[in-house]
């Protein structure tokens, strides 16, 4: 285990598995702060009068001051102080892409490194769930309904939002566990689920209730739920996967990475055969794409046993989506990475199994939509690569089941659904949708943000007498 260790400018380093180690088994790589430790990192803190990591943050943590309370021990306050604006700390805290959002904001990092503030906030999420979990003070009921439609980091955090305020909330997930792509699509050691399964068991004490193993569009449809409940939220994710429509995607070893992760994560294939879900991953691995759930992939195909594992990415490093710290772990734990290359063909042997990949070259052009450099194939570098497994991790995009008899909730043509940035209002009146079901494949706490102010805004339509106008057309997302 690495120790804990002042890093460049007196920022506490956190102690981690060592990687040679933690190949071999689904552990938590991250091991948090010691108490000492923690309390030296909030030491670091200045308290600014005008703090911007708060401005950083899409739920609006009260940064400066839980780290305050932290410092002086006080760490019931420090507890109160995050979740009054944070249901999820413990999972925020170990998933968020802080270094973008608050710590990029913390005026420590212009001439050094930034406050570790997602390393604080896991530190008093983890010392809260050992002491046992405090129930809150519930508001009076309201008398009003609501249902939210999946339980992923945007419905969950509009569920403990409204659930505070009052009103009776009922999640309904698909799956048979609770949690979205938390539980699906995240491994175990980056968030073990006993982490999720506490975060949902305090939403519970707040009053909401989950049901499992509701599909919505089959068991219920929308509109059923509209004529049910006082108001909607949508939050079902994207879970449908992107590929890439090349020759050889429907070989035996193929997967698209949501299919890899949900039968790991979720159905505990890495316990084979103390769980009955096994999973065949061969000896030589290829992960299309550089995000996190492409670096989920490859780090799982490690553990699951394969021998070589890469990365086949079009870009360069400099444009990978993932995070700097899961491109720093998957490197280190003997990732192969394949910049500037992108599959052309998948192709097999006689049974139908994968044999190998063909690549092309890239180079790098103009910035295209996204603003990152186009990737412009070099006419003349195929090349073949040897592997007997290849995931596709591209991204994905809604599940188009939940919307079939509302046809005028409006999509675009990525499936997503057309929300109000300002309010997550959609164009079906009393339903809000929220998170990557409005804008694709995003991060936990962009998700977590969606919630918050879909939470807000529908608070303020019911307790107004649900005022008209309902839609804002100048307002909408496409």
């Amino acid at each position: 285990m690495a120790e804990a260790r002042k890093g460049a400018r007196g920022r506490q380093e956190m102690p981690r598995q060592d990687a040679r180690v933690r190949i071999h088994n689904f552990n938590e790589v991250a091991l948090g702060y010691p108490l000492k430790v923690a309390i030296e990192e909030a030491n670091r803190c200045i308290q600014c009068k005008n703090p911007q990591c708060v401005t950083g943050c899409p739920v609006g943590v009260r940064i400066p001051e839980f780290i305050k309370a932290l410092r002086e021990g006080d760490l019931w306050n420090a507890v109160f102080l995050l979740k009054d604006k944070n249901s999820l700390p413990a999972i925020c805290g170990r998933v968020c892409p802080q270094e973008t959002q608050c710590e990029e904001r913390c005026v420590l990092g212009r001439r050094g490194e930034p406050v570790a503030i997602g390393r604080l906030e896991r530190f008093v999420a983890d010392w809260e769930r050992a002491q046992g979990m405090r129930t809150p003070e519930r508001a009076a009921p309201v008398g009003k309904r609501i249902a939210v439609v999946g339980s992923g980091p945007a419905g969950l955090t509009l569920a403990g939002d409204m659930a505070k305020k009052g009103y009776e909330v009922e999640v309904l997930e698909s799956l048979h566990v609770p949690g979205g792509v938390l539980v699906y699509g995240i491994p175990e050691f980056r968030l073990p689920k006993e982490i999720v399964s506490a975060e949902i068991n305090y939403l519970r004490s707040l009053g909401v209730t989950i049901r499992t193993n509701v599909v919505v569009g089959k068991l219920y449809t929308l509109r059923e739920l509209v004529a049910q409940y006082d108001a909607v939220f949508l939050g079902t994710g994207a879970g449908l996967p992107i590929l890439m429509n090349i020759p050889g995607e429907n070989l035996n070893g193929v997967y698209s990475a949501n299919e890899l992760l949900t039968r790991v994560n979720l159905m505990k294939a890495y316990l084979f055969p103390e769980w009955d879900t096994p999973i065949k991953v061969g000896e030589r691995v290829a992960v299309v794409g550089a995000g996190n759930v492409a670096m989920d992939a490859a780090r799982c195909s490690l553990r699951l046993g394969a021998k070589e594992v890469h990365i086949v990415y079009r870009r360069s490093r400099e444009e990978a989506p993932a995070r700097a710290e899961e491109l720093h772990h998957a490197e280190e734990e003997g990732i192969l990475f394949d910049y500037l290359t992108n599959p052309i063909e998948i192709y097999g042997d006689e049974k139908g199994w994968v044999r190998g990949m063909r690549c092309i070259r890239m180079a790098l052009g103009e910035p295209d939509a996204s603003g990152r450099p186009r990737p412009i194939p070099i006419e003349g570098s195929e090349f073949d690569m040897a592997v007997d497994t290849v995931v596709m991790a591209l991204g994905t995009r809604p599940n188009p089941l939940v919307f079939s008899d509302a046809p005028e909730l409006l999509r675009t043509r990525h499936g997503t659904v057309v929300a109000n940035p300002a309010n997550g209002r959609t164009r079906m009146k009393r339903v809000w949708a929220g998170g990557d079901i409005v804008t694709g494949a995003a991060t936990v706490i962009s998700a977590m943000g969606a919630g918050r102010i879909a939470a807000n805004d529908m608070d303020a339509y019911l307790s107004n007498g649900c005022p008209e106008p309902w839609w804002d057309e100048t307002q909408s997302s496409s």
